[in-house]
């Protein structure tokens, strides 16, 4: 993926910012293959393109409140193959749970407000669009705010640090230099997670994915 060109659906209504984007990403080896406006040309374009990731504003036209994540949601549904990546000014808690939930993987939700470079943006979208995930540290905190019993109870302050931030997207080497630990220590915290989240190994599974997906639906609400 990495020397491969990233195809990219844009749905942002705000023409100056979505020409901006496309200017950046096609400068950063991304081909923008369709834009949008609305939530309903985002399915229409997703379906004529099937792109590698779809990057999608939550409030659309024409009543600019949850449009586009509600056509996110129904992209996961109908083209699961597609990577999501939201980027907003806003969380909308209750739809970013249901895009996560199913055991769902190539999914992202940044705040436009927190990316500072657009290499940082890029890096997200290769990384959602290979199947993992880009979570804003906001966007999981909301996510996992209910204060309901769960199998997060069972993990240690440090195995909570270590699976937020899987969840933001870091590799251990990212996790070990962010912690001051050795990346060792963090295969034994991402190991123990695994057990007290019930993920055993399989090849054809991605255990980060479950657990980062198991994560936030222990603490969404």
């Amino acid at each position: 993926m990495i020397n491969e060109r990233l195809r990219v659906v844009l749905a942002e209504d705000s023409v100056v910012l979505r020409d901006g984007m496309v200017e950046l990403l096609g400068a950063r080896g991304c081909e923008v293959v369709a834009t949008a406006g609305t939530g309903s040309e985002l399915l229409a374009a997703v379906a004529e393109h099937r792109p590698s990731v779809a990057v999608v504003d939550v409030r659309m036209p024409p009543t600019h409140t949850d449009e586009g994540i509600r056509a996110a949601v129904e992209i996961r549904a109908s083209a699961p193959g597609v990577g999501i990546l939201v980027f907003s000014q806003h969380v909308e808690a209750s739809w970013a749970t249901r895009l996560l939930a199913d055991g769902a993987s190539g999914v992202g939700y940044l705040l436009k407000e927190r990316v500072a470079r657009t290499a940082e943006f890029v890096d997200a979208l290769r990384r959602v669009a290979a199947g993992g995930t880009a979570l804003d540290p906001e966007v999981v905190a909301q996510l996992t705010s209910s204060g309901r019993r769960s199998r997060l109870d069972a993990l240690t302050p440090r195995e909570r640090e270590v699976v937020e931030l899987m969840a933001q997207g870091h590799s251990n080497r990212s996790i070990a230099a962010l912690l001051v630990v050795s990346e060792r220590a963090v295969e034994k915290h991402v190991a123990a997670v695994f057990g007290k989240f019930d993920l055993p190994a399989t090849e054809a599974d991605n255990r980060r994915v479950k657990a980062v997906l198991t994560y936030l639906a222990e603490g969404g609400g």
